[in-house]
């Protein structure tokens, strides 16, 4: 591809970057998951809340 990089054969400083992206692990990813939860959660208490509960017991 035309931008990608030479190759060379000493890859010890890409090998390292990646080691410590890999380090870093998914933080990214579990925010995005938590807040995609909180959201579906909220939701469901707020249709509970607003839909079911004014309707009163129906026996």
């Amino acid at each position: 591809m035309i931008n990608s990089p030479l190759p060379s054969s000493d890859r010890s400083e890409e090998d390292e970057s990646v080691h410590v992206i890999v380090r870093a692990g998914p933080r990214g990813a579990i925010a995005v998951a938590g807040v995609a939860t909180a959201i579906v959660v909220g939701l469901w208490f707020a249709f509970y809340l607003l839909v079911y509960l004014p309707r009163g017991y129906v026996p």
